[in-house]
């Protein structure tokens, strides 16, 4: 158990257990990440459970212990799309100094108000409980308060125009929400963009993704389905998740248009509210 009374993930076993072998094999953080061939800070994500190493890392590391494959053949059993799949993402955000974001068909969680974040929760469950939504929602907004820091990583914000004018938790919620996305844009808490549906096809029309980058340690790239997400640190897969990105920037209005679309979407909001109660 964790001292906050959590079990201990598989991660986090994995971890404990590297940095025993590590000790006992008298190498620092430091001597170890340069028998592998990596950062001293990405061998303190693994001991620390954040990060798993990929299986070339585990290979390396099993040749700087002497530990005869055990690192390497244990990644196996541990799914990257682990079942707590975006605890990870949540606790890597707090150390990024620059965090990239894109909503095809929602506002990304860290924007989120609590009413709208509160109907995408109810909408996900068949029967949902309300202690439980609540629970979700202040954990949600807790994560938000990350952009409200002085030291906030650089932000990029880009958004279909799908996304602004689904109706989430209604008219008056999604004005609410839209204000606060281009409130943000407007203070520069965040770079925001928007994908016109004029535009057409674009590089991110797939899925979510989210990128994020770090003083001491290679970026990462984190894409979620249904149900599932995965962290992906693979440096190919990060790069080739940055040019989608890249792309589908080039395609976006710019600054200021996107501030003005997601302010005129939610005015068109607010008429939709104030009609619905005259």
């Amino acid at each position: 158990m964790k001292a906050d009374g959590r079990p201990r993930t598989a991660r986090e076993k994995y971890g404990e257990e590297l940095k025993l072998r590590r000790m006992a094999a008298g190498l620092t953080q430091e001597a170890l990440a340069r028998e592998v061939i990596c950062s001293p800070t990405l061998i303190s994500h693994y001991e620390a459970g954040r990060r798993l190493p990929s299986p070339d890392d585990a290979r390396r590391i099993d040749q700087a212990l002497g530990t005869d494959g055990f690192f390497e053949r244990w990644l196996e059993d541990l799914d990257p799309a682990f079942a707590h799949y975006f605890g990870a993402v949540a606790e890597l955000e707090q150390e990024a100094t620059e965090i990239r974001q894109y909503g095809g068909s929602l506002i990304p969680g860290l924007l989120q108000t609590k009413e709208y974040s509160r109907a995408v929760f109810q909408a996900y469950r068949p029967n949902y409980c309300a202690e439980e939504v609540d629970e979700l929602v202040v954990s949600r907004a807790k994560r938000g308060l990350l952009l409200e820091k002085t030291s906030a990583p650089e932000t990029w914000t880009l958004l279909d125009e799908g996304a602004l004018r689904r109706s989430i938790g209604g008219p008056r919620v999604m004005a609410e929400q839209l204000n606060k996305v281009a409130d943000m844009a407007d203070s520069g808490r965040l770079r925001l963009h928007v994908l016109p549906l004029a535009c057409g096809a674009h590089a991110l029309l797939e899925g979510m993704l989210y990128l994020l980058s770090f003083a001491d340690a290679a970026p990462l790239a984190y894409i979620e389905g249904l149900h599932n997400g995965r962290l992906l640190d693979d440096p190919a897969l990060v790069d080739a998740c940055r040019t989608s990105y890249t792309l589908a920037l080039s395609d976006a209005a710019s600054r200021q248009k996107s501030v003005a679309l997601v302010r005129s979407i939610a005015e068109e909001h607010e008429h939709a509210h104030h009609r619905a109660h005259h």
